[in-house]
């Protein structure tokens, strides 16, 4: 099946019930307490190599298959590749950044395994595959020297490139869509959408794409400075596949932006927040049943098409999650009135 046929598969199901995506993978791993001859996994690397989660796909796929089989077992739909840091940026921080289209590679090809295994025993219930970008660690909004307000440490170019040979390696190991998500800089989402446009471009068919934006503090914005609206106004003309929110905040925290952005979405919603909040210790204490009591009201409410967890949700948080909303109805989303919308730190449209 072709990738647009799959995004098409997608909407008609999510038209019928509300999808389970999975968790987080960073969540997971810290559960295994592996020192760091367990990431790397028998094979020697110059640089020390803890905490490198996307690494695990190549040394430890037994790991990343686990817990990718862990979701699909809690009753999730949409399974994304544990690449958030697979790119040449983030892993130059490991001395890897030459192995980020071979990461991600394997990532894809984990995946897709672990899916198709899933979708095999009960078709009825197919799942997919969503390759994941995460942000980076370099913004192309905002100058790291306070300084130099002028000065960034990439380029778009640069940015768009990296992303580039992330996607081609996810979609090499089979991955019907890429994610974009915990986007907390713009110009970085728009050059992760850019280098899709590219690599789908090269291959002579359309690569759909999910984007999912992450609120820097309470006052319900990204880093770039731009409110929900005005963020959705900035990528709505790649035409994603589902638009939403995801970490930073649990699901108190997210209700009065997923309420905001609700009615100006013309595609899917797809919302994963955290559990909860993190403590002084920075680990995350609600339990599955708030999350799911919480998720619940969304879902009550008309605002969903996907829904997930992000950092320290567990499949026990995406088995409730997908327990309690369980026969309520999705959202239904249409076409927006023709008008003029403009983003800048806000959002207006003019019709």
């Amino acid at each position: 099946m072709k990738r647009a046929e799959k995004a098409q598969l997608l909407g008609d199901i999510a038209a019928e019930r509300i999808l389970i995506k999975d968790g987080p993978y960073g969540t997971a791993i810290q559960n295994y307490r592996l020192d760091e001859a367990g990431y790397r996994g028998g094979r020697e690397f110059a640089h020390d190599q803890k905490g490198n989660n996307d690494l695990l796909n190549v040394t430890r796929p037994d790991v990343v298959s686990a817990i990718c089989n862990a979701y699909v077992e809690a009753g999730a739909d949409v399974l994304a590749t544990n690449t958030f840091n697979a790119n040449a940026i983030s892993q130059a921080d490991y001395g890897l950044q030459d192995m980020a289209r071979e990461i991600n590679l394997a990532a894809a090809k984990i995946t897709r395994d672990c899916a198709d295994a899933a979708t095999a025993k009960d078709p009825a219930k197919p799942r997919f595959v969503a390759g994941a970008l995460g942000p980076t660690n370099k913004t192309l909004s905002v100058s790291p020297n306070v300084n130099d307000p002028g000065y960034r440490a990439v380029t778009f170019d640069e940015v768009k490139g990296i992303y580039r040979e992330q996607i081609d390696g996810l979609l090499d190991g089979g991955v019907d869509f890429i994610l974009i998500e915990t986007v907390f800089d713009t110009l970085n989402a728009k050059a992760a959408i850019v280098a899709a446009d590219e690599a789908g471009e090269a291959r002579g068919e359309e690569i759909p794409v999910m984007v999912s934006m992450t609120l820097t503090d309470l006052a319900g914005r990204n880093l770039s400075g731009q409110t929900v609206e005005a963020f959705w106004h900035s990528v709505r003309h790649a035409r994603p596949l589902t638009m939403g929110l995801n970490c930073s905040f649990g699901a108190t925290e997210l209700h009065p932006y997923v309420s905001a952005l609700n009615p100006q979405v013309d595609t899917m919603m797809c919302i994963y927040p955290n559990a909860g909040l993190p403590n002084e210790l920075g680990a995350y204490d609600e339990p599955p049943e708030m999350t799911a009591k919480l998720v619940r009201g969304w879902a009550e409410n008309g605002w969903l098409n996907i829904v997930g967890g992000c950092c320290g949700t567990t499949p026990a948080h995406i088995k409730a999650v997908a327990e309690a909303v369980k026969g309520l109805k999705p959202r239904q989303w249409h076409g927006l009135p023709p008008a003029l919308r403009l983003s800048g730190m806000e959002a207006a449209s003019f019709m």
